[in-house]
């Protein structure tokens, strides 16, 4: 122990001490750090007096440490003057309580002794350790004390007596406690699980709710979480943190308090108070060595010292974190030499500067901290870069931290007006009196330039340690606060510390009253500038590892894993320094990523784009780009391994993930340090270069500094693009079976946190199976838990796009000055659990991208495609795309703007609609978003006006507008962000500013991912894929077409389908009831009106439920219906076109049904008139017969019938029906139609004075049928029609003669009377068809001697049609068939014969039966339609797409030449037939049809049988006749079947006849007919024939659905396969070669061997008749073809099938068309079938 003794009695500390001793909660007390070596117990100073309240300076000793110790001697105590009052013995202390205790320290208080008042005495505590190694005495004035420099985890007992002045001691009173260990604290704040396992950066990255929300701080437990969060923010606020109970713990709302309350110290000895420094530590403790380098870098840009030596009081020991600050990386500017005048870039670590370390020594007065703060800070930026008493809990006492040794950098910028110094300097500062911390102390001795010790006092002790630092005796400076009265020992001791030590004036530092803290300031920067400007001993960090050695303290680079890494790095490294020039290494060890890899990206895109084709035939100049590319990939596969690859394989191949993430980490540093020594200068070059005023003049050396910049880095993007060329390499000759790893490393790297390059920048492409490959690996790692949502930023080189994302997500994506990133990198960030449901998915994929450039930029470096490229991939792939924009070049970014909003108005084309935020840097005003409203207002417009020129120069509609495009709101969409730094750099700290302002909008952007649709890893491979082919068919057209999309829409197409049938289906059964009802309508005529009425309701009702389905089906989450969104437009008008050709069609149904019911009402009248009349005589000769009392013989009865008969019709009135002019109105509505025409076409019609004449002959097309100049121009095509104008007319002419022979058949067939609305049906047929044939330039002539033709032949069918009509329903005739029938009546009449059975057997017969047969022949079309669309087979006719690829398929099974040539020439020839062929195949092998007639008829059947039993159970209860029975039956059925009573004689059956026994006959028979019928139907029949007699034919109908809007490709004829019934573009999925379309070379006469998906994309031309037979680029075919997407074909291979089908059969094709076989290309020859097969199942994506 220390002589020295307190002295109580100075009145300040005195009333600190006794404020003090009332205090009860000292939790906020920190340790000391304790030295393990032991040292006897008289070499150790023991602080006991009572803590201080307020302590000056948290850098001297806490509580009795930092006070004038008490210390008890064997030679007596000084105390209070001597009492006047005598005592023998004193009482005891009360009992003992231990009011608090810690790591270090325990807090006692007692009950004052009894009957001591007015006595002067003081306490005597003695304290040991169980195990005898520490124990010590102390005396206390008051009745608490606190022990301090106790020891962590051991227990200690406490003995305390009462003394007296003339040292007479009481009995002693006793008790024990146990000190708190560093694991308890560390439990204290949630951190004890990870004092072994780390913490990792990993765990701190992942997003959840925490991550976005502000929780208060509610105990210890949130202090690291809060820390680590605002820190990774790069919140210089991160060390301000506190729990928020302790500050609400106090109501100030109170009425209830004293003044003594408020005017007593708080001390914040609350649990949940935390000295910054112990929260730094603690997670320092806990982190990871990863981790804790990020923390330190982010400590770093705060400009917070960070910790040289970290302490472990539990353990006492101390680690040297060298590699924890490895990744600092500072830039400066140095005033001296001139000659070397720029910046420099180095990291912090292999610098060499001067340290100067700043330590106490017992207790001293002044904030070390503080002054450190203002030595270091411009007066005109000051900034806490060391914690000190005056920061937030900067006063509470330290608990773990003391021992601390904390380093911080002066930087200078080159300004002598700013800088404090001219050179960059270290700071160190020990915390903590380092008597206690010899090992740190004797460490900074060692490595320092100098040493400043702070100290009020100077004891003994002190004395001792001064003089014993003779070794640094000339880089010793004291510091000294003389405004503290000095004792007389001090002053003694320094006087004897000078002359022993010779120190000189300079080395005292002292601060009294005359000098204000201003000056004292200045004097000490001045002393430390001197000691700068002395040339000191400078010194690396990474140097002082044999320092730290030396004196046993750890470094934390020693672990085996880190120097295993760092060896293997080194071994990669050593071949760059023995080489010495980055590119020449590159080239001998990374060789696939040289020229060659270039070479191929353009091969790739120019295999697209075939703009360099020349005079080449494109198909020969594709297979010429696939050899090349072939040849070039060969070569990479002749490259062995390299050395330096195979020492990158081998070490990122290790399992141990930790030794992989070292190896990685050094070959970054090391690689960073070798590419700093010149790409420093180089990238200071550049920026001076393109920020001149004459950009143009620098051209060229800005185009060699850029190659330079990019052949001087170096990083470990070169070595896993490496990586990648040898996968693709090894993957295009098929052994990529021999890296099969490699894939699953490069998903571990992703995984772990490390970047992916998505798109190399040096040759602009993407190595596409190496990335596929990786993440479907990560696919199956995460076990398809991989559900993405993409956030990408684009922005302007060096705006700070790469820290922004390090901000938001702490990422670790490089950051450097000049052009850092090239091309772009994603990375995946894990979400947690509590965020996963709300996000929806698994992970934040975040891409960082190359810095676009200003367009004179990209015009000197021929850049702008690159940048084009770049930002429509990203933007494709992005679900939230961040525009960054630096307010200082607002200028460039208006112009490159122009490229994003061309990737956007891309996007909306292939059905995505990205979110877009505009965030505004570096912008100084606080009220930036409310100052800007206009010139928000103003930036929408010019993107309002940037995408109305994209979408002209895109071909696209140019009234769009940018939020037609993108989710962009201007008011929540624009983020205004301050700049980086607050102050100027090197100094200046991160703006408090911009981190908040990051963290909102990090907030607004998980928000707005919650509303957008994740999709998977899978999902976002293939959308990367096909934007990238379509990013590389790119030219002045965007195409694309992608898997994804592809089968969205096929599902979207199939839904429809089945809606489109459902309408359709619900309206043919809608009309065959109205049908029915209007033929069961006898008595009165039916009113069209009210039919429509019903019909427009019906058709309104219909159309709401597919919209519905189709509105649901796009709220859906399920089937990517967000990627065909573009579609849903051409859907509704799908559906509401369907609607209107329906209700045309049931119009003209209805209306030809109600006229036609209405001419058979006045037949039905008149043979009713007539019947009656007949039934009268029959009656009367019945009554005559029966006055004869002899019985008559039957013949006798039928003579007397047959005159009376004969009389009787003689005497009816028979008017025949009229007979109409059928012919002269099919030629008036002929004449009416083309009434607008020229006057030579009514010229025409007048002289056609027969129209039967016409029609009669086939139909020849002349030359005077085509316009003449055209017909004239035709001649000179030379890549023409194989066909001659008139030919393809002829064909044309007879396809649609066939067709309207057709239809006038099925309505003649229909036996009904013909109708005007026949007529206007076939008219307008005609006329859609003729608008087909308008390419052929066919002139008025030809269409009116077309329509001549037809209405010529169709008139004389109509006229037909008619008489056959009135024939069969001549009244005389009708009458005449009934004579039979009243005969035989009249006889069973006459004998009294019971007619029940007779005529229950002629109802069923006569009336049920066939009524039977025409309901189910109406309803039977439907239902072989409806189970073709629902059978085993039904997904050929799903879509278009679908039949098509049956088509194809089985074509190749067959492999006849003949189904490929009908299939070319005559597609809906060939599509009707097969249809048929089908419907016949399916029906005709089975009981298919016979179940379908049996399934309608037990429907009717049961309907009928239902109705009989209604009658039968109304005649039980009143009588009824047989007529009526009858007629209510008929009645109950009238909207089912049409029954015909008319000659059934129903009233002539007596009276007598019972009513119950035709019940039951009735139903006897009406089973019969239902056992007959059901085996007639199971007898089977001619399905052809059948089907042709159907009044609804399933194979139109079906080919309607197929066949679609019939277009076809103006190139090579293949069909269009367009869903829906109005789609605004015709597209098919693979095309085939414009030979098979009969084209032909003119000259050579060979058949045309290119394909048009390939003639599109090339600089090859085309004319034709659209052309006016001038040459145009196939590539601007949309201005003829506007309604024709062709989109590059999705891979190589796609067109394979046709190119197969082309080579198979080449001299068929040339023979058909009279043509020479085509020159194909020696390549396709090598295609197989199975090859064949496998292009139409990926092209139509069937699995």
């Amino acid at each position: 122990m220390s002589s020295e003794t307190s002295v109580p009695g100075e009145g300040a500390q005195e009333a600190e001490l006794q404020v003090e001793m009332k205090k009860t909660a000292v939790s906020q007390i920190t340790h000391f750090a304790e030295d393990t070596r032991e040292v006897p117990s008289t070499e150790r100073t023991l602080d006991a007096t009572p803590i201080t309240p307020n302590p000056e300076d948290q850098d001297k000793p806490q509580g009795p440490a930092d006070t004038s110790p008490v210390t008890s001697t064997g030679q007596g105590i000084q105390s209070m003057p001597a009492s006047r009052f005598l005592c023998t013995k004193p009482s005891p202390p009360g009992e003992i309580k231990i009011d608090s205790v810690e790591i270090d320290y325990v807090s006692l208080s007692w009950d004052s002794p009894v009957g001591i008042d007015g006595i002067p005495h003081s306490f005597k505590i003695t304290f040991c350790s169980s195990d005898k190694s520490h124990q010590d005495e102390a005396i206390a004035p008051f009745n608490s004390t606190v022990i301090s420099k106790l020891r962590p985890g051991r227990e200690y007992s406490f003995t305390v007596t009462t003394v007296l002045e003339n040292g007479t001691q009481s009995t002693p009173v006793s008790t024990s406690v146990c000190t708190k260990t560093l694991q308890k604290y560390l439990h204290d704040l949630g951190l004890d699980q990870n004092f072994k396992t780390k913490l990792t950066l990993s765990d701190v990255l992942q997003i959840g709710t925490g991550s976005i929300t502000e929780e208060p701080i509610l105990s210890a437990e949130s202090l690291p979480h809060s820390f680590l969060k605002t820190l990774m923010m790069v919140n210089v606020k991160a060390r301000s943190i506190r729990c928020s109970a302790a500050e609400s713990e106090t109501n100030t709302a109170s009425s209830d308090f004293k003044i003594s309350d408020i005017m007593a110290d708080n001390d914040n000895d609350e649990d949940n108070v935390i000295n910054p420094l112990d929260l730094i530590t603690a997670v320092l403790l806990c982190t990871d060595s990863f981790f804790q380098q990020e923390i330190m870098s982010k400590m770093s840009m705060c400009q917070f010292a960070v910790p040289l030596l970290l302490p472990n009081c539990d353990t006492n020991q101390c680690t040297l974190m060298l590699w924890a600050m490895r990744d600092i990386v500072k830039e400066w500017r140095p005033s001296s030499p001139p000659e070397t005048k720029g910046f420099v870039e180095n990291s912090i670590v292999s610098t060499a500067m001067p340290l100067i370390s700043f330590v106490r020594l017992g207790d001293c007065s002044l904030s070390k901290s503080q002054i450190l703060n203002q030595v270091l800070s411009n007066p005109h930026q000051y900034h806490d870069i060391f914690v000190h008493r005056n920061m937030d809990c900067g006063d509470v006492r330290r608990r773990i931290s003391n021992g601390l040794a904390e380093i911080s950098w002066y930087l200078p910028c080159g300004n002598k007006n700013i800088d404090v110094f001219p050179e960059p300097v270290s700071i160190a500062n020990i915390r903590g009196d380092v008597s206690s911390f010899q090992t740190q102390f004797c460490f900074l001795m060692q490595s320092s330039a100098a040493v400043f010790l702070f100290f009020n006092n100077i004891g003994e002790t002190e004395y001792k340690l001064l003089v014993s630092l003779k070794t640094i005796k000339d880089r010793l400076f004291l510091v000294f606060n003389s405004e503290v009265k000095s004792k007389q020992e001090t002053l003694k001791h320094m006087d004897k510390i000078k002359s022993e030590l010779q120190l000189q004036k300079r080395q005292f530092l002292v601060k009294n009253r005359k000098i204000n803290d201003a000056d004292f300031v200045k004097n000490l920067r001045s002393t430390v500038e001197s000691i700068i400007r002395n040339r000191p001993h400078k010194i690396k960090i990474e140097d002082m590892t044999a320092i730290a050695k030396e004196f046993g303290i750890a470094i934390d680079e020693e672990s085996t894993e880190c120097q295993t890494g760092k060896q293997r790095a080194a071994a990669i490294t050593a071949k760059i320094a023995k080489i010495d020039n980055v590119l020449r290494f590159k080239k001998k060890q990374l060789p696939l990523q040289d020229e060659d890899w270039k070479k191929l990206a353009k091969l790739e895109k120019e295999e697209c784009r075939l703009q360099k084709a020349g005079e080449k035939r494109i198909e020969d100049y594709k297979c010429q780009l696939q050899k090349e590319i072939k040849e070039l990939r060969e070569k990479q596969n002749k490259h062995d391994l390299t050395e330096a690859m195979k020492c990158f394989i081998c070490a990122i191949s290790n399992s141990n993930k930790q030794k992989r993430s070292f190896f990685l980490k050094w070959l970054k540093l090391k690689l960073d340090d070798k590419a700093r020594e010149k790409l420093s200068d180089l990238r200071n070059q550049y920026k001076k270069l393109c920020n001149a005023e004459h950009l143009r003049e620098n051209k060229i050396k800005i185009t060699e500094l850029d190659q330079q910049i990019s052949n001087s880095s170096l990083g470990i993007e070169h070595f896993m693009r490496e990586i990648g060329q040898i996968y693709e390499a090894a993957w295009s000759k098929g052994s990529h079976q021999q890296f099969p790893y490699l894939s699953s490393l490069g998903a571990d790297l992703l995984l772990d946190g490390f970047p992916l390059e998505l798109l190399d920048g040096d040759a602009s492409n993407i190595p596409v199976r190496w990335v596929a490959d990786v993440l479907t690996k990560l696919h199956e790692k995460v076990q398809h838990k991989s559900r993405l949502l993409v956030v990408t930023v684009l922005g302007v080189q060096s705006t700070g796009k790469s820290t922004l994302l390090n901000t938001m997500f702490g990422v670790q994506f490089a950051v450097s000055s000049g052009r850092c990133t090239r091309g772009a990198f994603m990375l995946l960030i894990r979400v947690k659990e509590d965020l996963k449901e709300e996000l929806n998915c698994d992970f934040i994929l975040v891409i960082d991208t190359e810095g676009l450039k200003s367009p004179e930029l990209a015009e000197l470096e021929d850049s702008y495609e690159h940048d084009n490229e770049l930002a429509t991939l990203v933007v494709g792939l992005s679900d939230i795309t961040i525009i960054n924009i630096a307010m200082e070049n607002s200028t460039e970014m208006k112009d490159i703007l122009q490229i994003v909003v061309h990737a956007f108005l891309r996007m909306k084309e292939v059905g995505k609609k990205p979110n877009c935020q505009f965030l505004h840097q570096n912008v100084g005003d606080v009220s930036a978003h409310d100052n800007n409203a206009r010139d928000r207002k103003k930036l929408l417009q010019q993107l309002n006006e940037m995408t109305q020129v994209a979408a002209r120069m895109e071909k696209l509609d140019p009234n769009i507008q940018f939020t037609d495009v993108v989710e962009y709101d201007p008011e929540h969409s624009n983020w205004y962000i301050p700049g980086l730094w607050h102050g100027i750099p090197p100094m200046a700290p991160v703006n408090t500013g911009y981190s908040e302002s990051v963290y909102e909008f990090k907030k607004s952007l998980i928000e707005v991912l919650k509303s957008c649709k994740y999709q998977t890893l899978p999902e976002f491979l293939e959308w990367m894929k096909s934007l990238w082919k379509a990013v590389k068919h790119e030219n002045f057209i965007f195409s694309f077409r992608n898997s994804l999309v592809a089968e969205a829409y096929s599902n979207l197409c199939v839904e429809y389908g089945k809606w489109e049938w459902d309408f359709q289906k619900h309206m043919y059964n809608w009309l065959a009831t109205a049908e029915t009802r209007i033929s069961n309508t006898k008595n009165k005529s039916s009113n069209l009106d009210e039919f429509l009425n019903r019909l427009q309701d019906e058709l309104e009702s219909q159309e709401n439920t597919t919209l519905d389905k189709l509105t649901k089906y796009y709220e859906s989450k399920d089937g990517r219906v967000n990627l065909v969104e573009s579609y849903r437009a051409a859907f509704e008008i799908s559906i509401k076109t369907l609607r209107t050709e329906i209700k045309n069609s049931v119009t003209n149904k209805l209306t030809a049904a109600i006229d036609f019911q209405k001419g058979m009402k006045k037949v039905h009248d008149a043979y009713g008139k007539h019947k009656a009349i007949l039934e009268e005589r029959v009656l009367k000769l019945l009554g005559d017969c029966r006055k004869i009392n002899e019985g008559l013989p039957e013949e006798q009865l039928k003579k007397e019938f047959e005159k009376m008969w004969e009389e009787t019709v003689k005497g009816l009135d028979f008017k025949d029906l009229e007979k109409r002019d059928i012919v002269g109105d099919v030629y008036n509505q002929l004449r009416k139609q083309l009434k607008t025409h020229a006057v030579s076409v009514n010229m025409v019609l007048n002289e056609a004075t027969d129209l039967t004449e016409y029609g009669k002959t086939h139909f020849n097309v002349t030359d005077g049928h085509f316009d003449r100049a055209w017909y004239k121009k035709h001649l000179s095509d030379n890549m023409r029609l194989s066909t001659h104008p008139k030919e393809e007319a002829e064909a044309w002419v007879k396809s649609i003669t066939e067709q309207c022979t057709e239809f006038v058949s099925h309505k003649k067939s229909s036996k009904t009377d013909y109708h005007e609305t026949y007529t206007r049906e076939l008219l307008e047929m005609l006329d859609v068809k003729l608008k087909e044939i308008k390419k052929l330039n066919t002139n008025t002539q030809f269409e009116v001697d077309l329509k001549l033709h037809i209405c010529g032949f169709a008139a004389r069918e109509f006229q037909q049609m008619h008489e056959d009509f009135i024939v069969v329903n001549d009244p005389r005739k009708h009458l005449e068939n009934s004579r039979q029938q009243y005969c035989s009546d009249f006889t069973d009449l006459y004998h009294e014969k019971d007619q029940s059975r007779k005529k229950a057997e002629e109802f069923t017969e006569r009336c049920l039966k066939p009524a039977v047969r025409e309901y189910i022949n109406k309803a039977l079309g439907i239902d072989i339609q409806d189970e073709m669309l629902t059978g085993a087979d039904s997904v050929k006719y799903s879509t278009r797409s679908y039949f098509q690829h049956s088509i194809l398929r089985e074509f190749l099974e067959e492999n006849h030449f003949k189904n490929f040539y009908f299939y070319c020439t005559d597609y809906e020839g060939f599509v009707k037939g097969w249809i048929l062929n089908r419907i016949i195949d399916q029906f005709s092998n089975s009981k298919a049809l016979s179940d379908l007639e049996v399934k309608r008829f037990e429907v009717i059947t049961k309907k009928i049988q239902g109705a009989i039993e209604k009658e039968k159970n109304k005649t039980l209860t009143k009588s009824e006749t047989i007529f009526m029975f009858v007629k209510n039956i008929c009645s109950n059925l009238n909207s089912d079947i049409v029954i015909s009573t008319d000659n059934l004689g129903l009233t002539l059956i007596q009276d007598s006849a019972n009513t119950d026994e035709f019940t039951g006959y009735l139903q006897g028979c009406v089973n019969d007919m239902k056992n007959s019928l059901s085996a007639e139907f199971s007898q089977g029949c001619d399905i052809k024939k059948k089907l042709n007699s159907l009044p609804f034919k399933p194979q139109d109908e079906l080919f309607k659905r197929v066949f679609g809007c019939g277009k076809q490709c103006p190139f090579c004829k293949v069909p269009c396969e367009a869903g829906g019934q109005d789609h605004k573009e015709h597209h098919a999925s693979v095309h085939r070669p414009k030979g098979l379309g009969m084209y032909k070379y003119e000259r050579s006469g060979k058949l045309v061997e290119t394909i048009c998906t390939s003639d599109v994309y090339s600089e090859s031309t085309f004319q034709n008749s659209d052309t006016e037979w001038k040459f145009h680029p196939c590539k601007d075919y949309r201005k003829f073809y506007p309604d024709w997407n062709i989109a590059p074909d999705p891979s190589i291979e796609a067109s394979d099938y046709w190119k197969y089908v082309l080579t198979t059969f080449n001299e068929e094709f040339a023979e058909v068309y009279e043509a020479k076989p085509a020159d194909a290309p020696a390549e396709w020859r090598n295609i197989t079938k199975e090859r064949a097969v496998k292009s139409i199942n990926e092209v139509y994506n069937m699995k």
